[in-house]
């Protein structure tokens, strides 16, 4: 960066963005190395010399060597950061970096079980400890409501959120938003013992509704850990976490209503783009059959 004619103009901006928006030194370092990328491509022309399509060159030239979409967001979102700060501060007239936006990532498809998993996941067993107990209605609640891990940890016990009698549970998710979503009947019978055998758990002045070991409010970390041993006790070869219970919940609707706007209200997508996704999951299924059935698809 020192090498550079205006790298005083860039040492500058990374030390009014270190004391005005308290960055961490690991995201300013970031900033410095993407704007010592500019510097290279700059060559000996000034930063006042950049032009719009100029930067869509060098974020090809970026991707040309490997850079991925994030990285190049991230170098997009610096140099646009320094252009904004030199148009308020040093007299640059305009930044030539805004409404320039790196590649998109491909979105991964969500990880769902199949049906069959789903059951051997749930299938019946004898009652066991208060643990277990409490582990079999988490997860009944979270494949049956779809509901998101920090909206199941928490739950209070008695705030009237959960009503096992009409078989629904209020919870609020991001952006605040609240919803209500029913809750199926095996889940209602999983709740149920749980409810029984809480106070053999949970401390005497505990809200939540699932609590861990010590008594308190269960942490989401040992929901994974819990639901991770819960599977392989069951035989599944599958990673299987708790948001993949919700991703289940969704796909295994959507294979059987084939109503996105239903299962959109239920899982709290603001955007039915979000919910989208899983008609994609649906398709890979059905994609699935075809190869295998079809005649002009099988391989010879």
């Amino acid at each position: 960066m020192d090498a550079h004619p205006d790298s005083r103009l860039a040492r500058d901006y990374l030390h009014a963005l270190k004391h005005s928006r308290r960055l961490s030194p690991a995201t300013l370092a970031n900033y410095g190395r993407a704007l010592d990328v500019l510097f290279g491509l700059l060559g000996a022309a000034g930063l006042n010399s950049l032009q719009p399509p100029q930067v869509r060159r060098f974020i090809a030239i970026l991707h040309a060597r490997g850079l991925g979409p994030r990285s190049l967001a991230l170098t997009l979102s610096a140099w646009r950061g320094c252009f904004g700060w030199l148009v308020r501060h040093r007299g640059f007239r305009v930044n030539p970096v805004l409404g320039i936006r790196a590649p998109r990532a491909p979105r991964p498809l969500p990880k769902a079980l199949s049906v069959e998993a789903a059951q051997r996941l749930f299938r019946e067993e004898k009652p066991g400890t208060p643990e277990l107990v409490r582990d079999a209605a988490m997860f009944e609640l979270l494949y049956s409501s779809g509901l998101r891990l920090g909206e199941l940890v928490a739950l209070d016990v008695d705030d009237g959120r959960l009503d096992l009698r009409q078989g629904e549970v209020t919870v609020t998710g991001k952006g605040a938003k609240t919803r209500t979503v029913p809750v199926g009947a095996k889940a209602r019978e999983s709740l149920q013992r749980w409810l029984s055998s809480r106070s053999r758990l949970a401390a005497p002045d505990e809200k939540a509704l699932f609590v861990g070991g010590r008594g308190r409010r269960i942490s989401p970390a040992v929901v994974g850990v819990r639901l991770r041993a819960w599977a392989r006790r069951r035989g599944l070869a599958e990673r299987v976490h708790p948001h993949m219970l919700r991703h289940s919940f969704a796909s295994h609707l959507l294979q059987s209503s084939q109503d996105l706007r239903a299962v959109q209200e239920l899982l709290g997508h603001a955007s039915i783009s979000t919910t989208q996704v899983y008609t994609h999951l649906d398709f890979q299924a059905l994609a699935k059959v075809y190869d295998a059935a079809h005649p002009r698809a099988k391989k010879k």
